[in-house]
């Protein structure tokens, strides 16, 4: 069986994390497959959304644990810097939205990896659980960074050593995640926001992706210059030309994402 099943379709990359039986969590197969996946997303002008969820019953439950303690497989920090750092990374750096569509448990690594996605949204039976503590181990896969910048310093200390079981709803409250979804209509509402996506202008929505990333570290002098320079480029896309010409034509923009 296929670690992931992927497929393009309608402008989207759709992934499915698939190891059921151990709830999808993550070997060297399915780690190195993601990465691929984001580096030929890149250039695959197809490809204009990128929507990531689970198979079955999990999103993710993090690290294969089976193979992190194999007496011939690979140490921790070979996992953590070949596996997820380049992964994280690659999900960041990509100039493509990534909806991270999270259907049940989302635990460990797995529950950095949803937070890492631009949007992120829950069925309601779902759950997030930063699981390290359990096992003596710290927040990985972008967890120290990305959580108390969304959530503040002391929900993410609190989550993260106290290991606590966040529902969806309760993540949704508190800006960990964008929204969740009844779990009757979280396929079509979740799939919805990434066809949304695809047919918008990609350029744009990368070059705010980048804003973003650079916010995180720069004051806001540096920030207004950032603004300045990518707002520029926006203004020479095909997509910019079609928006305000649909808009003085009173009609729909036809993006193509260039």
């Amino acid at each position: 069986m296929e670690s992931i099943i992927f497929k393009i379709e309608n402008g989207i990359a759709f992934v499915t994390l698939n190891r059921p039986d151990v709830y999808n969590s993550f070997n060297r197969e399915m780690a190195l497959g993601l990465q691929k996946i984001i580096d030929d997303a890149v250039d695959n002008k197809e490809i204009r959304c990128i929507y990531i969820t689970g198979s079955e019953k999990a999103f993710c439950a993090g690290q294969d644990l089976q193979e992190a303690t194999a007496h011939d497989g690979l140490e921790i920090s070979d996992i953590v810097r070949e596996h997820y750092n380049p992964l994280i990374q690659k999900m960041r750096e990509i100039e493509k939205p990534i909806v991270a569509a999270v259907n049940g448990v989302a635990a460990g690594a797995g529950a950095n990896i949803a937070l890492a996605c631009d949007i992120t949204v829950a069925k309601a039976s779902a759950s997030f659980i930063q699981a390290f503590s359990k096992i003596g181990l710290i927040p990985d896969s972008g967890g120290t960074f990305f959580l108390p910048r969304i959530i503040g310093m002391q929900r993410a200390a609190a989550l993260t050593m106290l290991g606590d079981k966040v529902s969806a709803a309760d993540a949704e409250k508190m800006g960990m995640i964008y929204k969740s979804f009844p779990d009757e209509t979280f396929e079509e509402e979740a799939l919805a926001i990434a066809k949304k996506l695809a047919s918008m202008p990609t350029r744009g929505i990368g070059l705010t992706k980048r804003a973003f990333n650079y916010s995180c570290h720069n004051d806001l002098d540096t920030q207004l210059g950032i603004e300045e320079q990518l707002q520029t480029a926006a203004s020479i896309t095909s997509d910019y030309q079609e928006g305000v010409s649909a808009f003085l034509e009173k009609r729909k923009p036809t993006f193509t994402g260039q």
